[in-house]
């Protein structure tokens, strides 16, 4: 078993919490809940400046293109697990062409292994958690697609939040967004789609724990299937025993 304490960057543990207050910020997020995607980045933005960041696992294009639309330099973090599709890196690659984006590819500290076939939370913490953790230091706030109803764990996600255990601001500009609404954007704007998307694979990660679903299936239930495993660590973890 690895010690993670040997891997985490020392603003893991030592920096203090982003200077906001926090019923301003509740505020501010429950105005922008009428408000277009584009705006709450144009928000997030002239708050934070190059303080935020868009972290984009590039399962699609909507919050990329909705970002670069109203900040065309505002940079877009991808973490690079080691263990994504081939198409999945393939289509980094071109979203990066058409977009000209400012991208930061984030890896993790360690090489590839197999301890994802005896320890998937332990995997994730190396090669999610910790990246976007170095990613992270020195920053105010981060962006990301995170939407509600993609999952039960992420039903009551706010648009702007404290994220306490990071100490920094969180905003999720889509967060109010359906799945139809997804669809519909990027039909109307002619969006790159991940070629997986239509061999089965609604929601991409890791190929080691990622399976093509069913139609009518939830949309992430190829994800860790018959793990009980549903987050990643990146927006929470649902079940505490997840953590041990």
């Amino acid at each position: 078993m690895r010690d993670l304490t040997m891997l985490a960057p020392e603003p893991l543990i030592s920096r203090p919490f982003v200077d906001v207050d926090l019923e301003e910020l509740a505020a501010e997020s429950a105005r922008l809940e009428s408000c277009a995607a584009g705006d709450v980045v144009r928000w997030a933005w002239e708050r934070f400046g190059t303080g935020v960041f868009v972290a984009a696992s590039f399962q699609d294009t909507v919050l990329i293109d909705v970002a670069v639309r109203a900040v065309p330099e505002i940079e877009v973090v991808f973490l690079d697990t080691g263990y994504h599709f081939a198409e999945t890196m393939w289509f980094v690659e071109r979203v990066r062409e058409r977009y000209d984006l400012n991208l930061t590819m984030m890896q993790p500290l360690v090489e590839p292994d197999d301890l994802w076939q005896v320890d998937q939370n332990e995997c994730c913490a190396i090669r999610k958690v910790e990246p976007l953790a170095r990613a992270l230091a020195g920053r105010s706030a981060w962006m990301t697609g995170l939407r509600r109803s993609e999952a039960p764990t992420r039903a009551t996600s706010p648009i702007a939040h404290l994220d306490v255990g990071r100490g920094v601001v969180k905003v999720n500009p889509i967060a109010t967004w359906t799945d139809l609404d997804v669809s519909g954007y990027i039909a109307d704007n002619d969006l790159l789609e991940h070629p997986l998307t239509h061999r089965g694979y609604p929601s991409i990660g890791c190929w080691p724990c990622t399976q093509p679903v069913r139609e009518g299936d939830d949309p992430r239930a190829g994800r860790w299937a018959g793990s009980g495993k549903t987050e990643c660590g990146l927006h929470g973890w649902p079940d505490p025993a997840q953590r041990r």
